[in-house]
């Protein structure tokens, strides 16, 4: 019996749980796209292709040409253009389909959330008066903090800003997660900053910013997510395994469940 090809468009940590475990599946023949963006990516279990498709049409060739029987959108929350090329090739193809998305962070008891809608609409609420801002928004879109040159902006990003932020004020980390709470509340305190600018990415990964402004009491512009690119969605590994195996007829192996059963121990 022919293996069923799965294409995995990816780039979070989920994404990489994912093939993991999908690498497991003896009848699933698997292949993790990476966007390129990151200098340094983290190795996979699966064959990965690097780079675009040329937009939903090209992407939707790749689909036909590689004869791929299913696709999973397994990229960050906010990467609203590929998943919109995504929901454009499952369109065209007829493809099972379906998104991997990790809930978003909820605001809880002692947090102080602004909510704002993009990240420029995010430096819209600091105002005329300096702040010093921890802008943990990833490096694409840092060069919007140009436009209030005002502040002291702490960035840090997995790969180098480029070009580098021409600011009077501003200090670049080169760090990948998960964080820990200890660190965070370390370096907002090293560089006493009084506002933290994030994107509602969700996850473990980067929560321990979020915790570490709310026991400082440091307040929170929280960016909100891109609509949904209408592929339907599951929330966690495991609700995406049982998909997988919906859709492909592909069971999992004892080596699978003991796969998962680890995960669960780790807290995964």
């Amino acid at each position: 019996m022919a293996a069923t090809r799965v294409l995995v468009l990816g780039g979070t940590m989920e994404a990489r749980l994912l093939v993991d475990a999908l690498a497991r599946y003896h009848r699933l023949d698997v292949l993790l796209s990476l966007a390129g963006r990151t200098e340094t990516p983290i190795s996979h279990a699966v064959p990965v292709r690097i780079g675009g498709f040329g937009g939903g049409e090209g992407l939707a060739e790749f689909i036909r040409t590689g004869g791929y029987q299913l696709l999973i959108d397994a990229t960050h929350p906010f990467a609203a253009r590929i998943s919109a090329n995504a929901a454009e090739a499952v369109e065209k193809t007829g493809i099972s389909a379906f998104r991997l998305s990790r809930p978003g962070w909820l605001e809880s008891k002692g947090e102080y959330w602004t909510h704002a809608g993009s990240v420029p609409d995010a430096l819209a609420h600091l105002g005329p008066h300096p702040r010093r801002i921890f802008l943990a928004i990833g490096r694409q879109e840092a060069h919007y903090a140009l436009s209030a040159p005002h502040h002291f902006y702490l960035l840090r990003s997995v790969d180098p800003i480029e070009p580098p932020l021409v600011l009077e004020q501003v200090h670049c980390i080169l760090s990948r997660g998960p964080f820990v709470l200890e660190d965070e509340i370390s370096l907002l305190r090293e560089h006493r900053i009084d506002i933290v600018i994030t994107k509602n990415s969700g996850g473990d990964a980067t929560f321990a910013k979020i915790e570490a402004a709310r026991l400082l009491g440091i307040d929170i512009i929280m960016v909100a997510r891109p609509a949904a690119s209408g592929l339907p969605e599951v929330e966690t590994i495991e609700a995406a395994l049982r998909r997988v195996e919906e859709l492909t007829a592909a069971p999992m192996t004892i080596s699978d469940h003991a796969f998962g059963s680890e995960r669960k121990k780790r807290g995964v």
